[in-house]
């Protein structure tokens, strides 16, 4: 039993506690958070995507330059990028990082943002030119030969890639909580992303995805990758109290016109948000920790699931997901630079320590 974990790469100073207005990139704040990633023992980054924000693989090619381990998850939308392009952009950075690129694929939970880049396929088109695309990137870094293609939304001839991966292949990354999802990330996808749900929830969606994945014949199954927003004290007292003021500034700055949706935002258009809305109506407080207000604070919008505790009581939660199946543990907190800094001192520790015991205690009983 093992678990990596993943942080979120933020650009500037800016957070949702304390928004700058339209700030620009800080390049000394970029790189000292990445920094600070890699200093903490985190082993992913996510450079996210926005139809109105930077270019993640710039953001990338800046990572990789100033860290040596942490990884990096570069978010695509496959409308903003022919996949002949991607396939060499991302074995491009791939080189340049020695092999620590992953590519994350968002199909596009929302017309009106798809929209804004041109995009007016519906969300099932959208999911069906995903696994064109991921079918393209695959052979695209097999081999060097060239090879035609002729899908509903791809179409071309002799298309040859020189542009190697460091270890032969990108691992891909697909998310999303609707049927399509499950049906493409099972069948196709090395990582699999999911949003904070109680425990029961979210073994319902690990048991979906690996019955897509053996439906499509492979003898693998795709790694879970689930994703909170930890705000963490030195006591499970103190954090509540913490979670409480968070809680007032996320709504205070929504009121605003400050939060990341607008207080007249209609409800969100994609399952995995619905599903947290829907779920934050049947209570505050889930599992050990699992606390959901922030959710309804800001819509849904994003992850926003929160585990709230010490460090102790957040370890605890989140290795009673890597138990229930999760592999990779996305964390990432609401004061950006000092929340990854606390779960590198304090969190990741304790978790590390709690999957040595037990596998100590695995290799006793055997």
């Amino acid at each position: 039993m093992s678990a990596e974990f993943i942080s979120v790469t933020f650009t500037n100073p800016s957070t949702e506690l304390n928004p700058l207005p339209q700030p620009a990139i800080d390049p000394r704040f970029l790189v000292r958070y990445a920094r600070s990633l890699d200093d903490y023992g985190f082993n992913y980054t996510l450079v996210p995507y926005d139809s109105s924000s930077f270019d993640p693989f710039t953001i990338g090619a800046t990572i990789a330059a100033h860290t040596k381990n942490i990884k990096i998850i570069i978010a695509l939308r496959p409308n903003t990028l022919y996949p002949t392009v991607a396939a060499k952009a991302l074995a491009t950075l791939d080189q340049l990082s020695e092999g620590r690129v992953v590519v994350h694929f968002i199909a596009g939970g929302s017309d009106v943002e798809q929209a804004r880049e041109g995009d007016f396929l519906t969300k099932e088109q959208r999911y069906e030119r995903l696994e064109e695309y991921i079918r393209i990137l695959r052979r695209a870094w097999e081999s060097p030969e060239p090879f035609d293609f002729d899908g509903r939304y791809y179409q071309f001839k002799q298309f040859s890639n020189q542009v190697r991966p460091v270890s032969g292949k990108i691992p891909v990354s697909v998310g999303g909580s609707s049927d399509d999802a499950y049906r493409i990330g099972g069948a196709l996808a090395d990582i699999f992303g999911l949003w904070g749900e109680p425990l029961a929830e979210t073994k319902e969606q690990i048991d979906r995805i690996n019955a897509e994945a053996k439906r499509a014949g492979r003898a693998d199954r795709p790694r879970i990758w689930v994703t909170f927003r930890p705000i963490v004290a030195e006591t499970d007292e103190l954090a509540w109290a913490k979670a409480h003021r968070v809680l007032e500034s996320l709504q205070e700055n929504r009121a605003k016109g400050l939060g990341k949706a607008p207080a007249s935002a209609p409800p969100p258009q994609n399952v995995g948000s619905q599903r947290l809305l829907d779920i934050a109506a049947r209570g505050e407080v889930h599992d050990r920790a699992l606390w959901y207000p922030t959710v309804t604070a800001t819509n849904a919008r994003g992850a926003s699931t929160a585990l709230v505790g010490s460090p102790q009581t957040i370890a605890d939660s989140i290795l009673d997901y890597i138990d229930l199946g999760a592999d990779l543990i996305s964390i990432r907190g609401y004061d950006n630079l000092n929340d990854a800094i606390d779960y590198g001192r304090y969190i990741l520790p304790l978790v590390r320590s709690g999957l040595e015991e037990r596998a100590a205690q695995q290799r006793n009983v055997a």
